[in-house]
C-alpha cells in the first residue's frame, strides 16, 4: 500500500484537499453560470427599455406632426386674401383629403367670388392646439385661434376667434385635414 492510500483511507489532508477542491469546483462553475444569466436579465432588460423608449420616441414625432398638421391647417383656413386667393385656396386643399377636400373644393368658385367682391384680407393665428386622440394613421385635435378680418363692411378690421375641431388622417407619410368643425 502507498503511503497515499493509507492517508486517504484515514481521513487524512489528501481527503480533506480532494473535499475543498470539489466544494471549490461548485462554487467555481456556480459563478460562471450566475455570470451568465445576469448577463442574459441584463441584455433582454437593455433590449425592452430600447424599445420601449423607441416607441415613445415615435409617439412623440407622431405628436409633433400631428400638431403641425393641425395649427397649419388652421393658419391656412384662417389666412385669405382676396388678392391672392387662388394661392391660399390651394394651400387649404393641398392640407385637405376626404369630405372635408371635396366640400372645399365645391364651395371654392363661390368663395373666390364672394372674397373678391368684399375684398375680404384675413390674417389668422393659432393660439393653443391640444391632441385629444391619435392613433398611427388619424388623429383628433382641438384649435383655438383668431384672426383679424378686412372687408368693404369692415376696413379697419374685426376680430374673429375660432375654436375648431379637426380630424386628420395619415396619408402618403403626410397628415391632412379630413374633416373640421366649429366647436365654440
Amino acid at each position: 500500500m502507498t503511503p497515499f492510500r493509507r492517508l486517504t483511507r484515514a481521513g487524512g489532508p489528501p481527503l480533506r484537499l480532494l473535499a475543498r477542491v470539489a466544494r471549490t469546483a461548485g462554487r467555481s462553475r456556480a459563478l460562471p453560470a450566475a455570470l451568465a444569466a445576469a448577463g442574459i436579465l441584463l441584455a433582454a432588460l437593455s433590449g425592452y427599455f430600447g424599445v420601449e423608449q423607441y416607441r415613445q420616441h415615435q409617439d412623440e414625432l407622431r405628436r409633433q406632426h400631428v400638431l403641425a398638421a393641425a395649427r397649419q391647417s388652421v393658419l391656412n383656413f384662417t389666412s385669405l386674401d382676396y388678392r391672392h386667393y387662388g394661392r391660399d385656396s390651394r394651400h387649404v386643399l393641398e392640407g385637405a383629403t376626404g369630405e372635408f377636400r371635396k366640400q372645399f373644393a365645391q364651395q371654392n368658385k363661390q368663395l373666390t367670388k364672394l372674397v373678391a367682391a368684399n375684398k375680404s384680407v384675413s390674417q389668422g393665428q393659432v393660439l393653443e392646439a391640444g391632441i385629444v386622440t391619435a392613433d398611427e394613421s388619424s388623429a383628433r385635435v382641438l384649435v383655438v385661434g383668431d384672426s383679424k378680418v378686412s372687408n368693404v363692411a369692415a376696413p379697419k378690421g374685426q376680430a374673429r376667434n375660432y375654436r375648431l375641431q379637426l380630424d386628420l388622417v395619415r396619408e402618403d407619410g403626410r397628415w391632412l385635414t379630413s374633416d373640421v368643425e366649429f366647436v365654440g
